[in-house]
């Protein structure tokens, strides 16, 4: 049993001795054992309800397009007043064991089906690595964000590699795990990953967010510190 106080899903509100270990290889007080989030949507999760401009813009409904929508925030959005959700992903068929009330609608992310400035916040994580044409996915997403709209876009990032490494003559699966770090991934993004989000047109606010936390705080909520957030606006006169 996990059983104790040492440690709190700030998503599910649950409390244990300590997250599970979690990934290859393994990484200690990584998961939650309730709602199965990891340090990455806790991380998300804190800002995004520590962050006033982000769900505090007007007394008007938020629309919130969220592309590949992780669970454990789906279960959130599609009961919050107050949100006009809008979820999606390329293979909708995935999320069958969803049991909320919004609907998993088929979105190709590089032609996305709905009209310039309609969202006021995007959710896009651990999404653009997997697309070949991400430029043109980035260009999308400027374009439906709302003016003044906000977006949180993470990516798997090395911090050591200057530029995105990409190549585009590794095709097979194996041969993609081994450059990219998982097999349906096509490319490892490095430090330029906020100019290519500025080279579609957003304003990128490159994040130390866990900083705020102290240690006894990173081991409570069950974080990475090194992880930065990737917070763009669409600011247009």
């Amino acid at each position: 049993m996990n059983n104790g106080n040492g440690v709190y899903c700030p998503i599910c509100r649950s409390a244990f001795a300590e997250f599970e270990e979690h990934g290859n290889p393994p990484r200690a007080n990584a998961r939650c054992s309730n709602c199965r989030s990891l340090e990455r949507h806790r991380l998300i999760f804190l800002h995004i309800i520590q962050t006033d401009s982000l769900f505090k813009k007007t007394n008007d409904p938020i629309k919130l397009l969220h592309f590949a929508p992780e669970r454990v925030f789906y279960n959130i959005f599609d009961k919050v007043p107050g949100i006009t959700y809008t979820a999606c992903d390329l293979f909708p068929e995935r999320y069958h064991y969803y049991k909320g009330n919004t609907p998993i609608e088929k979105v190709d992310i590089t032609n996305i089906p709905f009209e310039e400035n309609s969202f006021d916040l995007i959710l896009c994580n651990h999404v653009l690595e997997h697309i070949p044409d991400d430029r043109k996915a980035m260009s999308e997403l400027y374009r439906v964000m709302a003016k003044n709209g906000d977006g949180i876009f993470q990516v798997p990032l090395d911090y050591t590699r200057e530029e995105t490494y990409e190549d585009w003559t590794i095709t097979s699966p194996e041969e993609r795990e081994k450059a990219f770090g998982q097999h349906d991934h096509v490319r490892w993004y490095g430090k330029d990953y906020p100019l290519r989000l500025q080279n579609a047109g957003f304003t990128v606010f490159e994040e130390d967010y866990a900083s705020k936390f102290s240690t006894e705080e990173f081991f409570r909520y069950g974080l990475m510190p090194t992880e930065l957030i990737y917070h763009c606006k669409k600011t247009l006169p």
